[in-house]
Order: C-alpha cells, then sequence, then structure tokens
C-alpha cells in the first residue's frame, strides 16, 4: 500500500511537471513504474506507452480549440511516426529489457541536454530551434518522414513520446509556425503511443488498474500544474529540471551495470581454461 501510494504521488508529479513546462514528465512514467512500483521492463515501457499517449491526447484538448493543430501534417508525419513504432514494439522482442532500460537512459541524457541548454540563455520561444542540428533540405517531406520513422520506433522500443524531436521536425522541415507544432506534436505522440502499444498488446502482461490510477492523478497535476503556470515560469524549472533527469539515468545506468561487468567476468572466465591447458 506504501509503495502504490508513493508512485502515484510520483504520478501526480508527472502530470504537474507536463502542465508546468509542456513536456519533459512523461519520461518519469518508466523509471517510476520499474523502480518504485517492481514492473518488468518491457511492461512497463507497454503500460508507459499507454500512460503517455492519454496524457498527451488530453492536452491537444486546448490546442484544439486555439486551433493550433495541423491535422494534414499530423497524418502525414504521424503515418510514418506509428509504422515506427509498431515496428519498434516488435523489434523490442529482439533485445533484453535492460538493453532498453539502457537506451531510455541515453534518451533522458539528450533530452536533458536540450533542457539545460535551452535554459542557460533567455530565448523568445520561436529561437528555442537554435539549439538544434539544421536539416539537411528544408521543407523537405522525405528527411522528415525519415526522421519520423526513427523516431517513431525509439518510441515502441523505450516508451518515450519523442516530442523533442517531432516538434523541431514540424517546424524545421516541414515549415510549421512554433505553436501549431507544439499542438500536433501531442496528436502525433498520441498516435505513436497506440501504434507501439499495439505491438506490445498480448505479448506481455498489463496491470490495468496501476495504468487507469496513473492516468487519472497524472490528469489531474495537468491541471495544477496548468495553474501554477501562470505563477512560475518554465525556464526557470527546465534546467533544475534537467539535472534532475540526468540523476534518474545515472540511477537506471548504475542498476544496470551488470552489463558492463558481465563482459570482463566472461572475459576473465574464457581464458581460464587456456591458462589451466598451459600448466598442464
Amino acid at each position: 500500500m506504501t509503495t502504490w501510494i508513493i508512485g502515484l504521488i510520483l504520478a501526480a508529479g508527472i502530470g504537474i511537471s507536463l502542465g508546468l513546462m509542456g513536456g519533459g514528465g512523461s519520461v518519469l512514467a518508466l523509471p517510476i513504474l520499474v523502480y518504485v512500483m517492481g514492473v518488468e521492463a518491457k511492461s512497463a515501457i507497454a503500460m508507459t506507452l499507454v500512460i503517455v499517449g492519454t496524457v498527451s491526447l488530453i492536452g491537444t484538448i486546448p490546442h484544439w480549440r486555439r486551433g493550433n493543430i495541423n491535422f494534414k501534417k499530423a497524418f502525414m508525419f504521424g503515418a510514418a511516426t506509428m509504422v515506427g513504432a509498431f515496428l519498434g514494439a516488435k523489434l523490442a522482442f529482439f533485445v533484453s529489457g535492460t538493453f532498453q532500460l539502457l537506451l531510455f537512459a541515453v534518451m533522458m541524457i539528450i533530452a536533458a541536454g536540450f533542457m539545460i541548454r535551452k535554459s542557460s540563455k533567455p530565448t523568445k520561444p520561436d529561437n528555442d530551434l537554435q539549439y538544434y542540428p539544421q536539416p539537411v533540405c528544408k521543407y523537405c517531406w522525405v528527411w522528415m518522414l525519415t526522421e519520423g520513422l526513427g523516431v517513431g520506433v525509439l518510441t515502441g522500443l523505450v516508451g518515450v513520446g519523442g516530442g523533442f524531436a517531432i516538434v523541431p521536425a514540424l517546424v524545421l522541415l516541414g515549415n510549421t509556425p512554433m505553436k501549431e507544432a507544439v499542438g500536433t506534436s501531442l496528436l502525433i505522440i498520441a498516435c505513436n503511443s497506440v501504434a507501439g502499444f499495439l505491438g506490445y498488446l498480448g505479448q506481455v502482461p498489463l496491470d490495468w488498474g496501476l495504468m487507469g490510477s496513473f492516468i487519472v492523478v497524472a490528469s489531474v497535476g495537468i491541471i495544477v500544474g496548468a495553474y501554477l503556470a501562470q505563477y512560475v515560469k518554465a525556464q526557470q524549472l527546465q534546467k533544475a529540471f534537467g539535472y534532475f533527469l540526468l540523476a534518474v539515468a545515472a540511477f537506471i545506468l548504475v542498476q544496470n551495470r551488470q552489463v558492463f561487468t558481465s563482459g570482463q567476468h566472461q572475459t576473465e572466465s574464457s581464458r581460464q581454461p587456456e591458462v589451466q591447458i598451459a600448466y598442464r
């Protein structure tokens, strides 16, 4: 019961973070499920897709009311990401859960790097893209669909929405205004999550009650975070949250350190018979 309460409190933190900063909080769902609630990695990734997808879909409502969703671009880019997410989910059964967690930790480090760098200098919202690499060809749909496929594969593999890659792709490659790109990105993330989850459905055990409780609490957290956002500047929190993500990523790497040490043990054990033969 205590673990369940702690998990729900942290789930509320996911929603509050999303409400305050418009992103980032969803990456906390997977480590909470694995290391707090004790869910196996592959099941936790599938459950994270449901949580992230539902919360993202809820987040599209205010953007839809403001006319900040481009359904044509969401369909074109989302089609590629959905295919990638489904393939990524199927690919997940050819790798270990430990590998998925390590890949997730790397994604957290990259996301944290962007957040820390963006918060280090005051910028206007439309200038955030200066921190992203420029595309090979502007307004190039081939590159946009290629990136969409890659982002989708990562979504299916590790359960993250990939908004930090989708938004710049829509703006730099699709000539989409920033506000419209953010709203469209949330819709694409929701679609990705559905496709990725379908790839896991029936293949891993799922705790529907836990998923439902996380979604409800995180949704309430979004409302609270959106209210607090009018009193707290998101940029003030981005740097601290970025360092927090780095700490969580380091924790995941330490928890899975046996991957780095097992190779050494195997090398030493493989050499042992040769030593014994030499002495014989």
